[in-house]
């Protein structure tokens, strides 16, 4: 992982230097669109290259939470539609050959349209979960100016504080990513303890619709 990071770096150091805040707002709609450019690496980086290593005040660190943000944004609309227009019919049509019900979607439906604020906001404050979470958005439909809105004020914030952790810690930002790793692996094991209930449930569930079945054919 350490030697993939280090050749996003060596990438992000090359965008930064040839079209500035531009490469920031690309490197984080990349991000948000699910792929594999941490913000915990852009974003520090930025805050050194563009703000502290040009002799800039701490003020200018709201560039980078405004620049990061609207990067995020666009890959998060993006991903969102993809989800809407692209997942949701082929969960409806193929969802259970990956044990997803219609009920599932009909409960994520639910959740977006009750808690989808907070949901989007508080996201983009997570490592790993904030570059996902746009999908299940779409898939549920949630209400899209709501989601665009909320995603883009979370994500402020996240850039924002990145990008001052990397203006503090100067040519030493590299040490915001080795503080916040170890936040990827508790992160990781709830979610995979989460898919492994929602898997077990619905092999269970199934097991349990088949049983009466096969005891009718027996009778």
């Amino acid at each position: 992982m350490e030697a993939f990071e280090h050749q996003v770096v060596l990438f992000l150091q090359n965008l930064i230097e040839t079209i500035g805040w531009a490469g920031i707002v690309v490197a984080m709609a990349l991000e948000s669109a699910c792929v594999l450019l941490p913000s915990e690496v852009t974003m520090p980086l930025a805050g050194w290259m563009l703000i502290q290593a040009k002799g800039l005040s701490v003020w200018h660190t709201f560039w980078a939470g405004w620049w990061g943000a609207v990067g995020c944004t666009i890959g998060s609309v993006f991903t969102y539609w993809v989800g809407a227009k692209g997942g949701r019919p082929l969960l409806e049509k193929y969802g259970k050959y990956v044990l997803i019900r219609p009920h599932d979607i009909e409960v994520a439906d639910k959740w977006f349209s009750k808690y989808g604020e907070h949901t989007a906001f508080f996201s983009r404050l997570m490592p790993v979960v904030r570059t996902f979470i746009s999908v299940p958005a779409g898939v549920a439909r949630m209400n899209f100016v709501k989601f665009t809105l909320w995603s883009f004020v979370g994500s402020f914030i996240w850039c924002w504080g990145l990008g001052l952790a990397g203006y503090v810690f100067g040519e030493h930002w590299e040490r915001v990513r080795d503080l916040m790793r170890p936040l990827d692996i508790p992160i990781v094991i709830i979610l995979g303890v989460l898919v492994g209930i929602f898997i077990y449930r619905h092999v269970k569930t199934r097991k349990d619709e088949s049983m009466p079945a096969v005891e009718e054919e027996v009778e």
